[in-house]
């Protein structure tokens, strides 16, 4: 977003803000301080993602007053969101946030960052607070077996630069779990769970990749707090979750996730899942390389592509020609390469055109009268295999195109303007 109409120190704030959040953060509802003030935009909302959601609060500078913090006010469903007195006793964590405030410096441009990560984190104790309160036996299991989650098993040390400490282990922690009460006039109170699943460093898998953000997928779990007088507990609502840069690679959609048996708690569904998913991430990468030898062997027919996906082997236009007809083909390659097959779009291109018996050379173009190229439907029928060599999959391509380049040039004539 342009941060341009803000001071110079609220710019540089949020900048390192929107650049270093952990996960993709948004501003929207940018607004000016008063009727009077002329310094320029000095307040905002933010949408900070919590639990595959997001939570808006507003913060509030007063850019006549700069070396003051900001105020921040938090959504009316968090009334009760109080994090300058979530424990009884001052500990670590509270003169962390105390300093944070004290010793506020705007020319410092983390500062903005720490204080958001700080409320974040005392957001997610709050909410998790909550859930530990509902009265619902099932919910106080879940909670007691799932949380176990967020600490893995001891690893040995083996950094060459700490082996005089032979044998000594540690723990690591996972991201922490999520989780959310939500209830409504309109709705029954239900508590949502956020699972991150499978402790795979994903961006490291795919060379090259353009990924900003770690990518992670999440299984959600919502739960309906239970009535006393119930038989038996409803099953939860699952969802599988993924950062929107994953589908690139991975499309989520497409998983389909194992039943949920009666008795079952997630401390039981989470390793079949997990364990599942892990083939077909793995899967996934490896079918980059399928998609780029597909692309590879697609030049000797169709020449060199004028443009490719370097990456995730998704995307590849070539320049074809029928006669003096000359157009681009425009391949669009699904993840689900090659039991999926290639997606085609025809597109018009400017060419030469000799006119007979006069050394004459026009340029033409097929384009609407608005200066827009002619494109075709989507092409997605014709012969296909996945048990076919690349080499044969892109020969039925070719002669598939042979015919359906004369409709296509059919369509650009009878629709180019007559002059």
């Amino acid at each position: 977003m342009s941060l341009d109409g803000f001071p110079p120190f609220i710019s540089a704030q949020l900048h390192y803000l929107i650049n270093h959040f952990p996960d993709k953060i948004k501003v929207e509802q940018v607004l000016s301080g008063g009727k009077t003030y002329t310094g320029g935009l000095d307040r905002f909302t933010l949408l900070i993602p919590y639990c595959l959601d997001y939570i808006k609060w507003d913060i509030i500078y007063n850019a006549e007053f700069p070396l003051a913090p900001p105020d921040i006010i938090f959504g009316p469903e968090d009334e009760d969101f109080h994090p300058l007195h979530m424990t009884g006793r001052v500990g670590e964590g509270d003169l962390k946030f105390w300093n944070i405030l004290s010793d506020w410096n705007y020319k410092d441009p983390t500062r903005l960052l720490a204080l958001i990560q700080e409320l974040r984190d005392r957001y997610m104790a709050y909410q998790k607070k909550r859930v530990g309160e509902v009265d619902d036996d099932r919910l106080t299991f879940e909670i007691s077996t799932i949380c176990s989650r967020e600490i893995l098993a001891e690893v040995k040390v083996t950094n060459e630069e700490m082996c005089k400490f032979s044998d000594i282990s540690f723990t690591i922690f996972l991201n922490g779990i999520e989780m959310q009460i939500s209830s409504g006039a309109e709705k029954p109170e239900e508590v949502k769970f956020a699972v991150p699943l499978m402790d795979m460093n994903i961006n490291k898998m795919v060379h090259g990749c353009p990924w900003r953000h770690p990518q992670k997928i999440y299984l959600q779990v919502i739960y309906p707090v239970g009535k006393k007088y119930a038989s038996t507990p409803s099953a939860p609502r699952l969802k599988l979750m993924s950062t929107t840069e994953l589908r690139a690679l991975f499309t989520i959609e497409d998983v389909k996730l194992p039943s949920w048996l009666d008795g079952m708690c997630m401390a039981e569904y989470l390793p079949h899942l997990e364990e599942s998913l892990q083939k077909q991430v793995l899967e996934a990468v490896s079918l980059i390389d399928i998609r780029r030898h597909f692309i590879e062997a697609l030049a000797p027919l169709f020449g060199r592509p004028l443009e490719a996906d370097p990456v995730f082997c998704r995307k590849a236009t070539f320049l074809a020609s029928s006669g003096s007809f000359v157009f681009l083909v425009h391949f669009h390659i699904s993840t689900l390469f090659p039991k999926q097959q290639p997606a085609l779009i025809l597109q018009s291109s400017q060419f030469l055109y000799s006119l007979e018996n006069m050394n004459i050379d026009c340029l033409l173009q097929h384009i609407s009268p608005q200066g827009i190229p002619k494109k075709s439907p989507l092409l997605a029928e014709y012969p296909w295999s996945p048990r076919w060599e690349a080499s044969q999959m892109v020969e039925r391509i070719f002669d598939f195109l042979a015919d359906e380049s004369l409709n296509f040039k059919r369509f650009c004539n009878e629709s180019q303007p007559q002059h």
